[in-house]
């Protein structure tokens, strides 16, 4: 049973993380920005393999606040920005070798882990490992912001590959199935993970005084 708690206490706690991260300022219209669906992504898809420039915006309007929004967690507020430009520049160089076996989210999303790991690796190696969690938007105030900053905090403690099967599932909402096409690891492999990632997470949790 505490078990049980502490796991929707997290996933309460990360869907208020969701739900109050912005990504960077767009200058797109709202019409420009709405999210296309289905077979609509799919022709969008299909035109930016076709070299449209006005579909590669449409593109990047579309996805551009999901792949921040993981890249903030992944390697910080500081570095997000630059790590989601460089998942679009390379999107975009390589979307004619999308071949549609799986949605564009997951293939994105693939791109966007990998991007992530690497910069955390370069962090490391120029000895910058000190994540910037610094709240993204201060018109939000009251618990959920302190709640998502605690949140934040302990996933920059994890495995950053744990991290990343935790924010897939948590925050992002993938299934099994996606988070393994993304992952391209075995379907069975991302409960396990996810069970660790859970596991290591409420540890985190509660060294920084978090109680469930």
């Amino acid at each position: 049973m505490t078990t049980v708690t502490n796991e929707n206490k997290i996933a309460e706690m990360s869907d208020t993380s969701r739900r109050i991260t912005s990504p960077p300022a767009s200058n797109a219209s709202s019409e420009e920005t709405s999210r296309p669906e289905g077979d609509s992504l799919a022709a969008v898809v299909t035109a930016c393999q076709q070299g449209d420039h006005a579909a590669q915006r449409q593109l990047y309007d579309s996805c551009q606040q999901n792949v921040f929004r993981l890249a903030v967690r992944m390697v910080g507020l500081q570095e997000a920005a630059d790590v989601t430009q460089q998942v679009f520049l390379q999107a975009f160089r390589s979307i004619k070798k999308f071949n549609g076996r799986s949605r564009f989210e997951t293939w994105l999303y693939r791109l966007a882990v990998n991007e992530s790991l690497q910069q955390l690796r370069r962090m490391r190696r120029g000895k910058h490992q000190t994540l910037d969690w610094e709240p993204m938007d201060e018109s939000h105030q009251g618990d959920d912001v302190e709640r998502r900053e605690v949140l934040d905090r302990a996933l920059a403690r994890i495995d950053p590959e744990l991290r990343s099967i935790f924010l897939l599932r948590e925050v992002e909402g993938l299934s099994y199935h996606d988070i393994a096409e993304t992952l391209q690891i075995p379907e069975g492999t991302v409960g396990s993970r996810l069970n660790r990632a859970r596991r290591e997470l409420r540890e985190q949790l509660l060294e920084l005084g978090f109680h469930f």
